[in-house]
């Protein structure tokens, strides 16, 4: 992939003098834009946060407190409409329904873009996306940070080492206990708004799934509108079935008044359970940055998962396993090495694709009460 970020080379001295960060322009600055990406983005030593659009005068007055120096828009066009040589990469947190149409207007002007979950409504929309960033040479990436994720690092390291023997069944939860509603679009029930769970923690746990085992053959869904006044989902569950025989469990709720384990990992010779979110989103909420020399994304011992067979791990059960450190901040590093076109694109548009795929079969299974068949992956499909 291209992009318009430079590397500084040294001075006759032999030396090489710091990269010259990519700027970077903001669109939205709600819960996505001012809590992930721009702190996120501002901790990177490649990157600069230079712009940032909102239609907001709160928002806008948050972001130049926040990041003293930070050209603010209230719309995102301003940030290309007078040339995009002053910005080397674009990222879109505003609502769901802006991504594609915002993405589509940043690829035309040349920039290379990262998107937030989910990349857009459809399949059919994210692999147009693809295509278009294809055509102009330039990084179109999607923001599914909890790839990296403490839990989920761990448990990739646990069945890279083949600890659990051949994996049968894989539960996920991201469950929550909200029962009044927020308002905002996100509970819209609107379509156009591309609101509910399904397609906001759905987008987190089936492309978590995909990752960890493969390409999806079937799909099962139930799907809840459960407390009085909501419009979205705010209870569902997905069955889905893997080409490779595992069947994953995957479970987002707003309703959910005791938790459940974050994952339950069942294989022929051992399982993994972990109980806990990730600790990066509460410490992002709280203000904290990933700062050079602090420890950021660990977690206390009491949250390790356990490993074992035949016990129950909330009783004490199974051997405790250290959690590997959450990491938020490599994504953005990876985006920048694949701006530079030093590194490959962390997270592609095909990726985000198939996981839609999934989402879109859900949406009909739990609609009609039916189990979805998926077609066979092809080339095309997979990017």
């Amino acid at each position: 992939m291209t992009g318009t970020g430079t590397t500084d080379t040294g001075s006759g001295t032999g030396g090489t003098a710091p990269r010259t960060p990519l700027r970077v322009g903001l669109v939205g600055y709600g819960l996505a834009g001012s809590v992930f990406h721009a702190p996120l983005i501002a901790a990177s030593e490649d990157l600069a946060l230079a712009a940032v659009t909102t239609g907001n005068p709160e928002r806008a007055a948050e972001a130049r407190a926040a990041h003293p120096g930070v050209r603010v828009a209230a719309r995102p066009e301003e940030l290309w409409e007078q040339g995009a040589d002053d910005l080397d990469l674009i990222v879109v947190a505003s609502p769901n329904k802006t991504h594609v149409a915002v993405a589509t207007a940043a690829l035309e002007a040349g920039l290379p873009v990262v998107v937030d979950k989910p990349l857009a409504g459809t399949a059919a929309e994210a692999r147009a996306l693809a295509a278009l960033a294809e055509e102009r040479g330039l990084l179109l990436s999607v923001f599914q940070n909890r790839r990296w994720d403490a839990d989920f690092l761990t448990l990739r390291r646990l069945l890279d080492e083949d600890a659990l023997g051949e994996v049968q069944r894989f539960e996920s939860r991201f469950e929550r206990w909200r029962p009044a509603l927020k308002g905002g679009w996100r509970e819209s029930g609107a379509p156009e708004e591309i609101g509910g769970l399904l397609y906001d923690l759905g987008s987190h746990v089936v492309d978590q799934a995909l990752v960890l085992f493969g390409p999806v053959v079937s799909v099962y869904a139930e799907s809840d509108v459960r407390r009085p006044g909501a419009e979205a989902d705010d209870d569902t569950f997905l069955a889905l079935t893997h080409t490779n025989g595992v069947r994953s469990h995957l479970y987002v709720s707003a309703t959910t008044a005791q938790l459940g384990p974050r994952f339950r990992v069942l294989g022929q010779r051992a399982g993994f359970v972990k109980y806990g979110l990730d600790p990066q989103e509460a410490a992002l909420r709280e203000g904290l940055r990933p700062e050079p020399g602090t420890a950021w994304g660990t977690e206390p011992e009491e949250l390790w998962g356990r490993l074992g067979s035949g016990e129950s791990p909330p009783s004490g059960g199974g051997t405790p396993v250290e959690s590997l450190p959450g990491d938020y901040p490599a994504y953005y590093a990876a985006v920048a090495a694949a701006v530079r076109g030093t590194g490959e694109n962390p997270v592609t548009a095909h990726e985000a694709a198939a996981a839609l795929d999934v989402l879109e079969a859900a949406r009909r299974s739990a609609r009609e009460g039916i189990l979805v068949k998926l077609p066979s992956p092809h080339a095309s499909a997979d990017g």
